[in-house]
Parts: C-alpha cells; sequence; structure tokens
C-alpha cells in the first residue's frame, strides 16, 4: 500500500489529463477564493494600511540588511517551526498539520503530472511520503479537533458544534483520511469501496479548494506577513501603533497610589 501510487492504478479508468485539469481547476478556486476574500474583508487593506501608519510612527529607520534579517528569523521561527505558539501541544499539532498537508499536496502534484499513467514506475519514495503526509495530517487535525479546540471547550459548547470557520480543518481531514482509505481498499482489490471512497475524496477536495472564501483556507497566506509586519514594527518602534505604557505609567494608571474603598 504505501508504496503504490495511487494516482498510477486510478489511471487505468481516469485519464491523466482529467486528473491535472482537476488540479488546476482546484488550484483556480484557492486563487479565486482568496481574491474574493480580499475584497470582502478588506485583510490587504487593512494590511497596507497599517503597515503605513506605522511607518509614520516609527521612532527609528531600519536599513535593508536589518530587514532581511528581521524578515529571515521571522521565517524560521514564527513561520517553519510556529513559535508564536506557546504550548507544545498546539505547537505540534500544527506543525504535524501544516508540513503534513505541504508534503501530501507536493507529492500528489509530483505523481498526478508525472506519473498518472498506467505504464508509470513512481519512485517509491514519492507515494511513501503522500501516505506519511497524509497520516501526519490526519493526527494534527485531530489533535487540535480534541484537545487544542478550546475556543468552543471554554464558552461550554460542545465539541461537535461546527461553524464556518471549522471548514478548513474538517475539509482537510476529510481529504487525508478519504485518500488513505481509497489507497488502502485499492490496494486491497476492493473495487466498490474503493470507489466509494475516491468519490469521497474528490468531494471533499472540492469543498476544501472550492470553500475557501467561508473557511480559514487563507490565513496561510495572511498569517506570514502578518508575522513580518509584527516584528518589523517592533525594530522600528511602532509596535503595530500600540502606546507603551511602561514608558508612560501614570498615562495608563500604573505606578498610582489609590485610595482604599469607603463605601462598603
Amino acid at each position: 500500500m504505501f508504496s503504490i501510487n495511487p494516482f498510477s492504478e486510478l489511471s487505468g479508468f481516469i485519464p491523466s489529463i482529467t486528473m491535472q485539469v482537476f488540479v488546476i481547476v482546484m488550484i483556480i478556486l484557492v486563487v479565486g477564493g482568496t481574491v474574493l476574500d480580499m475584497i470582502h474583508k478588506k485583510n490587504v487593506k487593512f494590511f497596507f494600511e497599517n503597515a503605513k501608519k506605522a511607518k509614520e510612527a516609527a521612532t527609528r529607520t531600519v536599513g535593508a540588511g536589518e530587514k532581511a534579517t528581521i524578515i529571515l528569523k521571522t521565517v524560521a521561527s514564527d513561520i517553519l517551526t510556529s513559535s508564536e505558539f506557546c504550548t507544545i501541544q498546539r505547537r505540534s499539532a500544527h506543525l504535524l498539520g501544516m508540513y503534513g498537508t505541504i508534503i501530501f499536496w507536493i507529492t500528489s502534484a509530483i505523481m498526478i503530472f508525472n506519473y498518472s499513467t498506467p505504464s508509470s514506475v513512481t519512485p517509491t519514495m514519492i507515494p511513501m511520503l503522500w501516505h506519511v503526509g497524509a497520516m501526519m495530517t490526519c493526527i494534527g487535525t485531530l489533535w487540535f479537533w480534541f484537545v487544542i479546540r478550546v475556543n468552543v471547550s471554554a464558552e461550554g459548547n460542545p465539541w461537535y458544534q461546527v461553524i464556518f470557520a471549522d471548514l478548513f480543518v474538517l475539509s482537510l481531514f476529510a481529504t487525508q483520511v478519504t485518500a488513505l482509505l481509497w489507497s488502502y481498499l485499492q490496494a486491497t482489490g476492493a473495487t466498490g469501496w474503493n470507489s466509494l471512497f475516491l468519490v469521497l475524496f474528490i468531494l471533499s477536495n472540492i469543498v476544501l479548494f472550492g470553500g475557501v472564501y467561508w473557511s480559514k483556507f487563507a490565513h496561510m497566506f495572511y498569517k506570514p506577513g502578518a508575522a513580518i509586519q509584527k516584528h518589523l514594527a517592533e525594530a522600528d518602534g511602532s509596535n503595530s501603533n500600540l502606546p507603551e505604557p511602561a514608558d508612560k505609567p501614570k498615562q495608563f494608571g500604573l505606578g498610582i497610589r489609590r485610595e482604599d474603598p469607603s463605601n462598603y
């Protein structure tokens, strides 16, 4: 199972070009959904307006070399290793989901565009990475859903209460688990069940990539920019236009001796 390219086996029923067109359509859906998200929510407009205000409020000039260093450090720390998460559980779940998804998508593209014919000989490592990536994502999303999803548990809501913001995590998990089940059933020769989970795999991909506008999918594009802007603002002294209470304690009510309450 782990060494078999499921797309090569599938090409006996679905032409390679059809699979490739499907991938391109999914990419178009992501681009279109992200553009609609930017227009409706005005995230990019806010980002540039905030950057302009921060530049005007800067107390020092950050040189090109220092900017490059800050950007590289942010990419290495906040993005590649998710250091922004303060707990090891949240960080681990995010890293498993992030890298598992990246591995799965890259290996899927490689197999579909290079080894999706019945005569293709796929290097063993590629389908193995495809399966490992799917399993990593499943573990990461399940870990997040049942252990770290505090936004609903803290409010006294049940774990199964679903909102549009959950569409990304749920469709991502569905994509990975149906891919694994489809691959397993294909390898065991269970034709009927194999076809069922192939259809579910396709549908979950359509929901995942077609639901960008309604889900948190686009956050993967915004978050790196926001992290870089945050660290640049710290470096030039603007701190995203937020005042520093420690510098002006009396103005913000710090360090002032208050009278004891006298009415009770």
